[in-house]
């Protein structure tokens, strides 16, 4: 009985991250979710964009060790049919982030390059990991002018004092004039 305990546990941690770029008119989401299905795999995470004139999509698949390599067969041969980028390779679980306290950082400024960088460079600083990331520029409706606005979460380790960290990335925003907030992500 050990055995088939510690057999299913291994058969979920063979995974097959997959990455695919094509033009947004032809998303393959479909053809790849059912790839993953035919295969006998599970679709255990995903995450698909629009970015410009192309569609991006990240999928994690995963099953048994058979499952997986009937899948890369699979999308060997999308490749060759279909007009489209795709990069796949074994992974395996992510490791446990129970002691991180995730956290939601809002961010608008007037657009000029260099922001997200900054951003990046104070969290990682305080050796705190950046999980998703979402920005985009656009024209404010009242003057035209070029904006900014990004959306990241952030990993926080629990032994970082929240309030004192806080403060401090208001003051890099209130420095570089942004506009930003940071709260609690609320499930």
């Amino acid at each position: 009985m050990k055995s088939t305990s510690g057999s299913a546990r291994s058969g979920n941690d063979n995974q097959l991250l997959i990455h695919a770029l094509t033009t947004s008119t032809r998303s393959p989401l479909l053809a790849l979710a059912r790839r993953i299905a035919d295969a006998g795999c599970n679709l255990s995470e995903s995450r698909v964009a629009t970015i410009g004139t192309e569609t991006s999509l990240m999928l994690l698949a995963s099953g048994a060790w058979d499952a997986l390599a009937k899948l890369e067969t699979a999308l060997g041969k999308l490749t060759r049919d279909e007009s489209m980028r795709l990069v796949h390779y074994r992974t395996g679980p992510r490791e446990n982030s129970s002691h991180l306290l995730p956290y939601l950082v809002e961010v608008v400024a007037a657009d000029r390059p260099g922001i997200v960088a900054r951003i990046v460079d104070f969290f990682s600083q305080h050796g705190i990991s950046v999980e998703q990331l979402n920005s985009t520029r656009y024209h404010a409706m009242q003057t035209g002018a070029e904006m900014f606005q990004a959306q990241f979460t952030i990993g926080i380790p629990a032994e970082i004092h929240i309030a004192a960290l806080r403060d401090d990335f208001l003051e890099l925003c209130d420095g570089m004039n942004l506009d930003a907030i940071m709260d609690p992500v609320k499930f």
